[in-house]
């Protein structure tokens, strides 16, 4: 199963209507997220059981705000 883009609109019918969910919190900028994505992607992939979301947190900001850590830098 491909990953699934998590929205506001999404969100929260994605987490609550699987067993299995995992989130990746990427942004463009970020050397180490788009170095993992490929690796995400793949186990999505290989893992079509669980429900692989990825939230873009520049154009997602709201979602990516409870879970939001300190930036690192670019």
């Amino acid at each position: 199963m491909p990953t699934i883009e998590l929205t506001k609109e999404n969100f929260e019918e994605t987490v609550t209507g699987s067993e299995i969910v995992l989130i990746d919190f990427w942004a463009a900028w970020c050397g180490p997220c788009r170095t993992f994505g490929p690796v995400y992607e793949k186990a999505a992939e290989r893992h079509p059981d669980i429900v692989f979301g990825k939230v873009d947190t520049e154009a997602q900001p709201e979602l990516a705000a409870p879970s939001r850590s300190p930036p690192s830098p670019p």
